[in-house]
């Protein structure tokens, strides 16, 4: 069975609410035959994202970069994951075989500089983003929940053998 990993650092009450509409999205009755693993970015191991076909990424915006727990998450997994970088250090071109991700990103004022971060590192895994990015800024709205379980549906689809 397909397995899709969701790795979260939701230390605020609008990004939990986030993660739980992605969640619940990736469950939809009408996707079938996929495995949810949910995992907060420290606690997730290189082993889950090893055992993944398909991931799911959250994290808010701090200070222009991602949450040092999603960052945490991909330094201790990065090259068990398949990571790969050239010899200048860019991102180097993983191959064939490539996994579905989506990625959703808070902030109160800008997310520019926690996506283009996110995005650096999954460019050098064998991950293509499958869904456009959910961008939220300040309050979390009904629109913004039902892009999030969208979200989630979207890449659990990918995954569904049916």
């Amino acid at each position: 069975m397909p397995r899709l990993l969701v790795v979260h650092h939701t230390p605020t009450a609008s990004v939990q609410r986030l993660a739980e509409a992605v969640v619940a999205g990736t469950r939809d009755e009408a996707i079938e035959g996929v495995e949810v693993v949910v995992r907060p970015a420290l606690a997730a191991s290189a082993q889950d994202v090893v055992e993944a076909d398909g991931y799911l990424l959250g994290t808010p915006a701090n200070f222009g970069y991602m949450s040092g727990a999603l960052k945490h998450f991909f330094d201790s997994t990065f090259h068990r994951a398949g990571g790969a970088l050239g010899e200048d250090g860019s991102a180097a071109q993983v191959g064939t075989g490539r996994r579905p991700y989506g990625l959703w990103v808070h902030g109160r004022y800008d997310t520019t500089g926690a996506v283009r971060s996110v995005e650096a590192i999954t460019g050098a895994l064998p991950w293509v983003r499958s869904a456009p990015v959910l961008e939220v800024l300040g309050d979390v709205a009904a629109e913004d929940l039902e892009a999030a379980y969208d979200l989630g549906g979207t890449i659990a689809a990918l995954l569904s053998p049916a």
